[in-house]
């Protein structure tokens, strides 16, 4: 089967032109614009490569460009992929490559501490100035809570935050860690809402920086600390536990140490919130374009990955929400600011990255739009009676 004849088979729902690198054009699909998208091919290597492992390749050949896509975007594509796609495996080829690729990966990933600060660095050191041009002000880098799609950012961003803080019903005084600290911008809105003793920790010099920063302009020192350390090295007792879009860089063969740690550094009435991206799929092997481009070391798991290491752990599911579409909305809107930036962005960074950032971004608001991807907010604890017997408190 060669790559025009396996597209059309594949793309039922609309479709587009594949121009491949002879020139040669291919109707894929039913496409329903007067004017369709071109897929247009500018290396004849890539008539196999995106056949055998199209969820590599087209990253990479996109980000080069010798992918290009004209009359039309790569939101406007990739949402017609995605759909025809939805959950499923493009092909039997990509499947068995991944099946490979994934069973060497974790085979040979030891998400050891040091490995863990340098697979942290590669994401989040790279500039500052890059995420402000897309985040929100606070620089809340994970999925946010979207009361109503029409939610500006700023706003479902704080919905989070509020969300978790309620689910995690802290008492004044109380001591809490913040694992993944991220810019600082949780810990610091729970020691001024709840006023609790929050330490937050990271792997990232950059974010560990930016938050001793905001805590001194706040005058919250008395309140709030952050440190450079993995969660392995920690050993004090904490009433509350709150992770935010860390878990997804533990990696699968330490999960029983995550919670085994959770467990160890909570008290006995103590309350923890664990939010990760998570798959409704079962397990499967980690999308090779992001982990090698984006997240080296990251995976998200599927729940029965996580459900079983929880249980040996002794920690208790108090709740489980799982958050649908809530990313795929938080994606668009960075997605929007990054494209509107885009002339700030090349004078930091090539072109080349622009588009790798571009594929990053809208691959991810459509993986959560018509994939398996969603977010998982866990509540835990080491007693039935840690939490409230409703969900009233939190509503």
């Amino acid at each position: 089967m060669n790559l025009a004849s396996f597209l059309k088979n594949l793309f039922k729902d609309d479709g587009f032109i594949l121009v491949d690198a002879n020139s040669k054009e291919h109707i894929v699909g039913n496409p329903k614009k007067k004017n369709p998208i071109k897929l247009r091919l500018l290396d004849k290597s890539l008539h196999y490569k995106l056949l055998l492992l199209p969820d590599l390749y087209f990253g990479e050949a996109y980000s080069d460009g010798s992918l290009v896509i004209e009359n039309g975007s790569l939101t406007e594509f990739l949402e017609i992929a995605f759909k025809n796609i939805g959950r499923n495996e493009i092909n039997a080829y990509s499947k068995i490559i991944k099946k490979i690729r994934g069973s060497y990966r974790y085979l040979t990933n030891f998400n050891l501490i040091s490995k863990s600060k340098s697979n942290v660095a590669h994401h989040y050191d790279i500039s500052e100035k890059l995420y402000d041009l897309f985040l929100d002000k606070n620089r809340q880098y994970s999925c946010a809570y979207f009361k109503n799609h029409n939610d500006s950012l700023e706003n479902a961003q704080n919905n989070k935050i509020e969300h978790i803080i309620k689910k995690l019903n802290p008492k004044p005084n109380q001591k809490v860690l913040d694992i993944g600290s991220g810019w600082g911008s949780l810990a610091i809105e729970i020691a001024k809402k709840t006023r609790c003793e929050v330490l937050g920790i990271t792997l990232s010099e950059n974010q560990l920086e930016h938050s001793i920063n905001k805590v001194k302009e706040l005058n919250l020192e008395n309140q709030v600390r952050f440190k450079l350390m993995d969660y392995r090295e920690l050993n004090e007792k904490f009433d509350r536990i709150v992770s935010v879009g860390m878990f997804e860089h533990v990696g699968r063969k330490f999960y029983k140490k995550y919670f085994n740690s959770v467990y160890n550094l909570l008290n006995e009435d103590g309350v923890a919130l664990i939010h990760t991206i998570g798959s409704i799929d079962a397990p499967r092997d980690p999308h090779p374009w992001i982990t090698k481009y984006i997240f080296p070391g990251g995976y998200t798991p599927s729940l029965s990955e996580v459900a079983l290491p929880i249980e040996k752990s002794g920690l208790i599911i108090n709740d489980l929400e799982v958050l649908r579409m809530h990313y795929s909305h938080t994606l668009r809107h960075w997605k929007e600011r990054f494209l509107s930036n885009k002339d700030k962005v090349l004078t930091m960074f090539d072109e080349k990255f622009f588009r790798m950032w571009e594929f990053y971004l809208v691959g991810c608001e459509m993986a959560f739009k018509w994939g398996d991807q969603v977010v998982f907010q866990f509540q835990l604890s080491k007693k039935l009676m840690s939490t409230p017997n409703t969900r009233d408190y939190i509503y």
